[in-house]
């Protein structure tokens, strides 16, 4: 599978469960000539045959090699950036949850589900688009595990997806600035996270950000039941060049920390 096929099929299988991605990225289409993706998110467990150690060999396979290391404590969470061998293709972003730091009763949750999982499934990179690669979890196992830890309800509800693809805002012709791309957003009826305030990062930083919450679609749960819940968002980056006047390929911890709280529940009802 080339690169520019597994990205198309990314996209493909993330507007399947957030329609709303494709309506801005029209959004913004209508006014320029093509939309860059600046880049790519994925979750998964630090353990077995899905963690990131065994996931990121996919993305060496695609020429992709490791940038930068990110933790984000409060939230159990750890994660790398990664930087692609053709600079047109986006950048990625790759988190893991530290299982052993949830509680025993989370940990009794999430075990039979990492012990589901197939352990040749990594063997592709399609497994960023395989979804929910376990029996479905009850819907009270579903809450249980977002009241201590939105990313693994969320990931056990979704399992193995893009959660966000991510416009270039400076790369767009029109607009140019975060602050106007954030407010055509709004304008055109779709919410944004306003954790940590809507823009996220300083050209101090080198990196600014903004994120749309989440899409909310009907997702199948254990016993035929099935509840609307949060799937995945759109998100808008602004690079900076740096002194050296490259452009950052990085990411801000504090403002990824805040992104992530895209797919909180409590947004909305």
């Amino acid at each position: 599978m080339s690169n520019a096929a597994f990205f198309d099929a990314l996209w493909a299988d993330h507007v399947a469960i957030a329609p709303q991605s494709a309506a801005i990225h029209a959004l913004f289409a209508a006014d320029n000539p093509v939309v860059i993706n600046d880049h790519v998110a994925f979750r998964t467990f630090d353990t077995g045959p899905l963690s990131l150690a065994r996931l990121e060999t996919r993305l060496f396979d695609l020429g992709y090699r490791r940038h930068a290391p990110y933790s984000f404590p409060d939230k159990h969470l750890s994660a790398w950036g990664y930087v692609p061998a053709d600079p047109d293709d986006p950048l990625v972003f790759l988190s893991e949850l530290h299982v052993g730091a949830l509680s025993s009763a989370a940990q009794a949750l999430v075990t039979p589900i990492i012990d589901a999982i197939d352990p040749a499934l990594a063997s592709t990179p399609d497994v960023f688009l395989a979804g929910r690669v376990w029996p479905a979890i009850s819907y009270g196992d579903y809450r249980m595990l977002a009241q201590e830890s939105e990313y693994a309800g969320w990931l056990a509800a979704l399992g193995l997806h893009a959660n966000h693809f991510t416009v270039a805002v400076h790369r767009l012709h029109t607009p140019t600035t975060l602050e106007a791309v954030v407010q055509q957003v709004r304008t055109a009826g779709f919410a944004v996270n306003n954790a940590g305030g809507a823009i996220k990062g300083t050209p101090a930083e080198l990196l600014e950000q903004a994120a749309t919450l989440a899409d909310r679609q009907p997702v199948s749960f254990a016993g035929g039941e099935t509840h609307v819940v949060p799937t995945c968002y759109y998100e808008f980056a602004r690079r900076y060049p740096d002194i050296d006047g490259r452009l950052y390929q990085g990411f801000v911890a504090a403002s990824a920390n805040r992104i992530f709280e895209s797919t909180d529940r409590g947004h909305r009802t």
